[in-house]
């Protein structure tokens, strides 16, 4: 019996290994490229979301993308929250790291049409 309980802390040990390995950051070649990956958890499917029209990303940040609530969140390469931005009816707010609005995009007839496709 102290076999199997050994047995089955190594095998559990050997997951979370595993699973902290594929938790890792993505690392980016040139420092001005942006990192875009989607929340392990979405319901939507990645086709159906177009976030080609959030112009204003931090520079050197990784995206992480939220298309239930049709937001992107921006975290510097060190880990550290450095703001989102969500859309609003025919505007994108841009907020900074303390939820604090910094800027507001409007949205042109083209990208609205685009985005009720």
């Amino acid at each position: 019996m102290r076999f199997v309980k050994q047995a089955g802390l190594l095998a559990g040990a050997g997951m979370l290994l595993v699973g902290v390995v594929g938790l890792a950051p993505a690392q980016a070649d040139d420092v001005n490229t942006i990192v875009r990956k989607p929340m392990p958890r979405s319901s939507l499917p990645r086709v159906h979301a177009d976030y080609s029209m959030f112009h204003f990303v931090p520079r050197g940040d990784e995206v992480t993308v939220q298309p239930e609530r049709d937001r992107l969140l921006f975290r510097k390469k060190s880990g550290q929250p450095d703001g989102y931005a969500e859309r609003r009816g025919a505007a994108i707010v841009y907020y900074d790291a303390s939820g604090k609005p910094i800027r507001i995009q409007h949205l042109t007839p083209e990208e609205l049409d685009r985005m009720n496709q």
